[in-house]
């Protein structure tokens, strides 16, 4: 099987179980025409099958089609042996003196009661056209046949299609995603939002609490308020892109020495006060210190005691 056509298969088949209940491994009804083609063409049918289903399959074979094999022209006991190996499934005609068609018996098998639903989840397998004409009316039959050595399953028919996008709208609308077919009434709760199980807001229910918007709370807690829900508005800028702002430096505390005025107090007795820090603005700029330069006085007098030492004798 090529690739293409066998990704197209898988995806048939999931499509199959999540709409329809489609579950491994898979009953495939078999009729006559089908086993004498497979042999025909000396394929290995179940593996045939296995690879097209994409999963364990189970072959179940009617009786009306074990009489068809019994009646034919050319009665193959090894076909008959194969077929026997199959489960046999009751239809109900063994007691009529001749067998059902094929048509007859499959269609009441797949739909008893004519209600055009697949119950039992039945795969049908059959090279009788006007048979897979009829089971492409019924929602939910996958349809099997064999074309030159080659096995095909057909695509969704145009009712399997319809029910499958009504199920899809139904979900869409209900904005459920649970299983198919619940109950309309929860559907109907869950839209309006109560989901108190027809009581009103704040009775008591069995287990001794009170339900408040649909949740059970205790007699001895409130309802807590909801919170609400953070306006979305325009964002501030980048913090990584953001010059970072500059911290001005603490002016450290200055000290001032005081010293006794009295000669007779002693030059030990100095008394540091700290200062008490000025306020000044953090923009103000900073004072710019001066240069001192040493006064020229000093140096005149030390030129003048070097000149006179060398006048004296």
């Amino acid at each position: 099987m090529r690739g293409k056509r066998s990704k197209q298969y898988r995806k048939l088949m999931q499509q199959y179980s999540l709409h329809f209940g489609f579950r491994e491994p898979y009953q495939v009804l078999l009729d006559a025409a089908i086993l004498q083609d497979a042999k025909g063409f000396k394929m290995d049918f179940l593996k045939g099958l296995e690879k097209t289903l994409h999963g364990e399959v189970k072959p179940m074979i009617t009786q009306c089609c074990m009489r068809h094999l019994y009646d034919a022209e050319q009665k193959d006991e090894d076909l008959i042996s194969h077929a026997k190996a199959f489960e046999r499934r009751r239809c109900g005609h063994h007691e009529l003196e001749k067998p059902l068609s094929t048509l007859e018996c499959l269609s009441s098998v797949v739909d008893p009661k004519s209600s055009r639903t697949n119950k039992n989840s039945y795969v049908v397998a059959s090279q009788d056209d006007t048979v897979r004409a009829t089971m492409r009316r019924i929602p939910g039959v996958p349809l099997i046949y064999l074309k030159r050595s080659v096995m095909i399953m057909e695509p969704m028919a145009g009712a399997t299609e319809k029910v499958r996008d009504k199920e899809e709208r139904d979900k869409f609308r209900a904005g459920l995603t649970g299983r198919r077919g619940a109950p309309a009434a929860k559907r109907m709760r869950e839209e309006d939002g109560d989901d108190t199980g027809g009581r009103p807001v704040g009775v008591g229910n069995k287990f001794g609490g009170n339900i408040i918007g649909g949740e059970q709370v205790d007699d001895h807690e409130e309802a807590q308020p909801a919170q609400k829900k953070r306006k979305k508005g325009p964002s501030g800028p980048n913090p990584m892109s953001v010059k970072k702002k500059k911290s001005v430096p603490e002016q450290p505390a200055k000290k001032i020495t005081k010293t006794a005025v009295s000669a007779s107090a002693p030059i030990e007795n100095e008394q540091t006060i700290e200062a008490a820090p000025v306020d000044t603005p953090a923009d103000a700029p900073k004072k710019k210190r001066t240069r001192k330069h040493k006064s020229a006085t000093k140096n005149t007098t030390t030129d003048e005691v070097a000149v006179t030492q060398e006048d004296s004798p």
